[in-house]
């Protein structure tokens, strides 16, 4: 079967056509981590046919990460994450070309990772490593799409390198109340994934316009989602020095 078989009910979408596809399949994305929500994300990724994904997560699985962690089975329980995901994403696209490693994004491996794809997608649950993420992406001219969850609430926040506001200029520095542990549905989490998952392709096909310039908000306890409007901070510490 042929790379383009895959893909013909996505191609009848108005706007999008081959030539949107070509650009998935030449895009790499990094994704990191692949939990709750970067798992979900990455399939939708892979199903959608980006040609390359990394994925950057440490750790070995746990009982009380198989709620959400969707791309891992109980008979991986104690082995690393990484692999497990890496080996699903695999059987279910053989055309993806992934890289995998067992290690969390830092200020070592960042910005190697980083240079190596088009987009960066943020699913870490500590603002360190979101925040890390956003300062590297936009250091290297990079597509960034920052998702996270906490309850029955999330957000997506896509970014264009120099043209719409970042997350460093909404977060100046983490949060000290924040904690590693919070509450989790894993659908919530999911929905959000599928959001930040469309405004990445989006961002690297152009086949609609990105939600640049808007935070979407989502509160799953009363189905209610609105865009806050941002503002880019001219004096921000991660954006300021891009110009548009």
């Amino acid at each position: 079967m042929k790379y383009e078989d895959y893909y013909t009910w996505q191609e009848d979408v108005p706007g999008f056509g081959s030539e949107a596809q070509e650009k998935l399949r030449n895009s790499t994305a990094l994704v990191s981590r692949v939990g709750g929500l970067g798992g979900p994300l990455a399939l939708s990724l892979a199903a959608a046919g980006v040609g390359r994904i990394i994925l950057a997560h440490g750790g070995e699985l746990r009982p009380d990460d198989l709620n959400r962690q969707i791309l891992m089975t109980h008979e991986g329980l104690g082995s690393a994450r990484h692999v497990q995901a890496a080996e699903t994403l695999r059987r279910f696209n053989r055309d993806l070309e992934i890289e995998s490693m067992g290690q969390n994004v830092s200020e070592e491996n960042i910005a190697g990772l980083v240079e190596r794809a088009d987009i960066v997608f943020s699913c870490a649950p500590l603002f360190e490593e979101r925040l890390l993420m956003n300062r590297e992406a936009m250091s290297q001219g990079k597509f960034f799409v920052d998702g996270a969850m906490c309850s029955m609430e999330g957000h997506v926040l896509a970014v264009d390198p120099g043209k719409s506001a970042c997350l460093g200029c909404l977060v100046k520095a983490p949060p000290a109340y924040w904690k590693r542990r919070f509450p989790v549905i894993g659908a919530v989490s999911a929905m959000i994934a599928q959001i930040a998952a469309l405004e990445g392709i989006k961002l690297l096909t152009r086949f609609s316009e990105p939600a640049v310039d808007r935070m979407i908000h989502v509160d799953a306890q009363w189905m209610r989602m609105k865009k806050v409007r941002l503002v880019r901070d001219k004096d921000c510490h991660h954006c300021s020095g891009i110009k548009s």
